[in-house]
């Protein structure tokens, strides 16, 4: 196992496949290919597999990918010591996060700084959290309160949950009902590890309130299509419902229902360029 071995599985990767790590790295594909196909028989293993032009890693090469992007973070953390307070130029940044609506604007400040890329993953966030976690994403953006000593978490905003129904629904011609209206209605929810879900279904719990049959879609726009079908009350942050005229929002009077977003980043990459930049940038968002 060699230094260059090791990169050129990371680089590969981190891009998912030979030709986009040797576009970016500037390296030949059939280099990359052979440090890969040299790491793998030295050692016995199969660390990617091959899909047409693309290639995923293997349980072990998904372990691996995760102790060299801690090795080649602390690798970029010296650089950055060393380099000081260098204008920070180019990179590619993962994201993770529970909505675009929380991080576009954060990854927008970033883009004016140089030549930037950034992969964007949208989730749940529990499997936010989790590839934050597994080194899988550098950075997260989620609402959800964090207490792990691994972590480093900013607060940038706060938004609140509404409900929101088609306009021939019986509660489309309020603008504000009780929680105990969703008594015995059928709702229409995110998968559990939705933060909205969450909040949602443990302040129903707390006023005893049960609705009927829940919808369960694994996606933002299967649940606006699922209310606008009929299926019943969808709930959503305030900021992402946007100007849809199928919908009309229902704020809840009685129950607070306000949430937090953080961006966050695991304690150990907090002096890594890229990752400081985009809390740095998260930081002048929240203040402004």
């Amino acid at each position: 196992m060699t230094p260059s071995q090791l990169r050129a599985f990371h680089l590969v990767a981190e891009s998912g496949s030979f030709s986009a790590a040797a576009r970016q790295s500037g390296l030949s594909q059939p280099n990359l290919s052979g440090q890969v196909t040299a790491l793998e028989k030295s050692h016995g293993v199969h660390l990617f597999d091959r899909r047409g032009r693309s290639v995923a890693p293997t349980e072990t090469g998904r372990q691996l990918h995760g102790i060299t992007t801690r090795l080649f973070a602390l690798q970029d953390e010296a650089q950055a010591l060393l380099e000081g307070e260098r204008t920070l130029t180019r990179g590619h940044l993962r994201i993770a996060a529970d909505s675009a609506h929380h991080v576009v604007a954060i990854m927008a400040a970033l883009r004016q700084r140089g030549s930037l890329t950034f992969a964007l993953s949208i989730d749940n966030s529990a499997i936010v959290l989790d590839r934050l976690l597994r080194h899988e994403a550098d950075v997260a953006v989620m609402a959800k309160s964090i207490s792990d000593p691994r972590l480093h978490a900013l607060r940038l905003r706060t938004d609140r949950i509404v409900l929101f129904v088609p306009a021939g629904h019986p509660l489309a011609r309020r603008d504000r009902a009780n929680l105990a209206a969703l008594d015995g209605q059928e709702l229409v929810l995110r998968e559990r590890g939705s933060i909205t879900r969450e909040v949602l279904e443990q302040a129903m719990a707390a006023a005893d309130i049960r609705p009927g049959a829940i919808v369960e879609v694994q996606t933002r726009e299967g649940v606006r299509e699922a209310v606008a079908a009929g299926f019943g009350v969808g709930a959503v942050f305030e900021s992402e419902l946007g100007d849809d005229r199928r919908f009309r929002p229902v704020a809840v009077a009685d129950t607070d229902l306000e949430v937090a977003e953080y961006a966050v980043c695991l304690q150990e990459r907090r002096r890594v360029a890229l990752v400081r930049a985009f809390m740095d940038e998260a930081a002048r968002l929240a203040s402004s």
